[in-house]
């Protein structure tokens, strides 16, 4: 049995000043108990437009523990969490929302699962996403079981951001060099020993839903063309499937050609030429470009994130 360890928790936050309350309370009384040496609860403002910073502020003056990362912009979760991970202290970090879908109490079940069984990273799975739609709920499960066979990574399904990781992770993901980050993924590359905590997922505390579809589609793009090289390998598989079909659609042409077949010249041929190139060509240049597109937000060296005020942050 290892020694209680120090604690991180990362919460990023974007819009939340609904929330928070809930979130304080929560967390805090999570945190009670001998289960850990100490902690630090790191809040990032990911560039919220409403009372987010300001309500932080104020826990922060309350409790030194409380350290806030104010980011001079909106440049999302997984940014906002890479934040979390290369400014913690602790033993251990913690990744939760602040929306409280995931529930804090299983804070002391996750660090126990990391002494007893030696784990690096104990990784949450949903059993049930209550309060979402049916709608949500069919496409995350599908989106992650797609994935899985898309990626050249075993990743774990049904499971988010909502995680514990040990020091050798946050020091190995610290080492990782690109700025568009699928985080669960990532963790999932590296290996390690990983152990799963089964819950289900409660409904959002309160506020809003800061992951609309948008984002959604965004973060899946992110997951799959930073995970796999599939999809240009089916861009080709396409390609030459429409060159064969190309040299079908020629013989028939050519044999209706010369065996006087009554047929209206040219329009069959040319319509579906016109279609079916048309289209695995334009699936193809889509491929390419977003492979092209995360080339080029990697070359470009800018920041993932830029922190615009820190507080009660050691030097």
């Amino acid at each position: 049995m290892q020694s209680t360890p120090l604690v991180s928790v990362i919460i990023p936050c974007f819009n939340e000043e609904e929330v928070l309350p809930f979130t304080f309370e929560r967390v805090n009384k999570a945190l009670e108990g001998d289960w850990h040496k100490g902690y630090e609860i790191i809040y990032i403002n990911d560039g919220s437009m409403d009372r987010t910073f300001e309500i932080l502020k104020g826990e922060a003056a309350r409790d030194s523990r409380v350290k806030v990362l104010n980011f001079s912009r909106n440049f999302g979760h997984q940014a906002a969490v890479s934040a979390g991970i290369a400014y913690c202290k602790g033993d251990v970090a913690i990744i939760i929302d602040s929306d409280l879908q995931d529930p804090p109490e299983l804070f002391p079940d996750m660090v126990k699962l990391h002494l007893e069984k030696g784990a690096n990273v104990v990784y949450g799975v949903r059993r049930e996403r209550k309060g979402e739609t049916w709608f949500k709920k069919l496409t995350a499960k599908w989106f992650y079981r797609i994935l899985n066979r898309l990626s050249d990574v075993n990743l774990n399904v049904d499971t988010g951001d909502f995680r514990l990781i040990d020091r050798k992770v946050i020091n190995a993901f610290k080492g990782l060099g690109e700025k568009n980050k699928y985080i669960r993924g990532l963790i999932s590359w590296m290996g390690f020993k990983q152990e799963p905590i089964y819950y289900d997922r409660d409904p959002r505390q309160a506020g809003e839903t800061k992951y609309p579809l948008s984002k959604m589609l965004k973060l899946a793009s992110v997951a799959m063309f930073y995970f796999s090289k599939k999809p240009l390998k089916m861009a080709i598989t396409l390609g030459v499937s429409s060159l064969i079909i190309g040299l079908l659609l020629t013989i028939w042409v050519l044999i209706a050609e010369f065996s006087n077949i009554n047929t209206t010249p040219g329009w069959a041929s040319t319509l579906i030429s016109i279609i079916f190139f048309g289209g695995v060509q334009l699936v193809t240049i889509g491929v390419t470009g977003e492979y092209i597109g995360n080339i080029l937000d990697e070359v470009k060296g800018r920041p993932e994130f830029i922190v615009a005020d820190e507080i009660n942050i050691e030097a």
